[in-house]
């Protein structure tokens, strides 16, 4: 997971610990690249997006010390923290919006500060990763980067803050304070998330993602989607090959089979992951729950069969809490979509920009009111108010409870 695009980052500080060199990121004893608090360097961060994305020809992260974090976050403060995962802590800060230098709780703008929380290869790889991807993408349906710190033994890196979380949260908490997404949300996320795919897979350098999933899917108070994590995110294949091969990384359930098989990764094999989300939306069930009744522990698996019924999709695989508030033609068309995307030659699989076109015809359906209905027989999602780490090094089950989550922090 190197450099993405072959030019550095660069920051002021001395490196002090034995990392393994990378083309990725440079060390300089020059204050190049780094701010001032004037914000004029960095402005550009906080811009409109352009709503078509684009790959900025040079990053404009802001470098931040670790002192500023600190006080940004009022020393990490157990109160502060947002969630927890594989890379570490997550934690809410409040910046100076035009400098983003620190500011006082609840004044300015609030951030996300996600810091590394070992000294495995692992996670530096994914820090890095971070910074030369999301560095220089810009994208509405991209969470932005706003900047990172490198000092000394601390990694840490710095996100627009996403006030509903995780699209995983939404989909899978239970509770008489939880109130499940409507159908029209679900599509408008879909859409979002959808986009942000096809603009990776569609840009100069092919990005593949290689990690989707509905925790790394974040929404803003508009429900806007917005992907992050970009830990994993690999340039996509050169020339007239059709795949790069990888070592096996990401989060079973979601990860295509030729990807897990081989270690094949097509651009297409997010597409695949992005069939699996996009089935949890539709009926609120785990890609993975070993809770429910034996053979329908893996969704896909379970709901493949019916996915091609109309009314089979209706009665078994829609999610009971939307109470038949959606349109049934709706339905049955995001399942003829998800079986296109689970299908299990890659080069079949469509396009994400044919997903977001077909995803548009399908909001543009009228709903007709119709009678809840309830069906005792559609397997139960004991998940209630857990929320799953996702282990992905090497692909791993999900498994165990990590309180909100490791990206509940936006």
């Amino acid at each position: 997971m190197g450099n993405c695009w072959g030019t550095p980052v660069k920051t002021s500080q001395s490196p002090t610990t034995t990392r393994p060199s990378s083309p990725g990121i440079t060390k300089s004893t020059s204050n190049e690249g780094t701010h001032s608090g004037t914000g004029s360097a960095f402005s550009s961060s906080l811009d409109e997006v352009s709503p078509n994305g684009q790959i900025l020809p040079t990053s404009n992260l802001r470098i931040f010390s670790f002192a500023e974090l600190k006080t940004a976050t009022r020393n990490f403060r157990p109160d502060t923290v947002l969630g927890e995962g594989g890379f570490g802590r997550v934690f809410k800060g409040w910046v100076d919006e035009k400098t983003l230098a620190p500011a006082k709780v609840g004044s300015g703008m609030v951030i996300a500060v996600k810091k590394l929380n070992s000294e495995g290869l692992q996670g530096w790889e994914e820090w890095q990763s971070e910074v030369n991807f999301l560095g220089r993408l810009s994208h509405p349906n991209l969470v932005r980067l706003l900047g990172y710190c490198w000092e000394d033994k601390e990694l840490l890196l710095v996100y627009e803050f996403m006030p509903r979380g995780s699209l995983e949260n939404h989909l899978f908490r239970r509770g008489s304070a939880v109130q499940p997404l409507s159908w029209s949300i679900r599509l408008k996320v879909a859409i979002g998330a959808a986009r942000g795919l096809a603009f990776l897979h569609s840009s100069e350098k092919q990005i593949i993602y290689r990690d989707f999933k509905a925790s790394n899917i974040l929404l803003d108070l508009n429900y806007d989607a917005k992907i992050s994590d970009f830990g994993l995110a690999k340039n996509g294949p050169v020339g007239e090959n059709s795949h790069v091969t990888t070592r096996v990384m990401g989060t079973y359930g979601y990860a295509a089979p030729e990807y897990v098989a081989t270690g094949h990764l097509y651009v297409k094999s997010d597409v695949y992951g992005f069939g699996v989300v996009l089935l949890e939306m539709l009926s609120g069930m785990r890609a993975l729950d070993t809770n429910r009744p034996s053979g329908q522990h893996n969704l896909v698996e379970w709901a493949k069969p019916y996915l091609s019924d109309r009314r089979k999709v209706v009665s078994r695989v829609m999610d009971q809490r939307l109470e038949g508030q959606y349109p049934a033609k709706g339905a049955v068309q995001a399942a003829q979509l998800i079986l296109k995307c689970l299908g299990s030659d890659p080069r079949r699989r469509p396009s994400m920009s044919e997903v977001v076109e077909t995803l548009e015809q399908i909001q543009a359906i009228k709903h007709k009111p119709q009678e809840p209905k309830n069906n005792p027989r559609r397997p139960t999602d004991h998940n209630h108010a857990h929320h799953h780490a996702h282990n992905r090094s090497p692909l791993h089950p999900q498994a165990g409870n990590v309180g909100n989550g490791k990206n509940a922090h936006q």
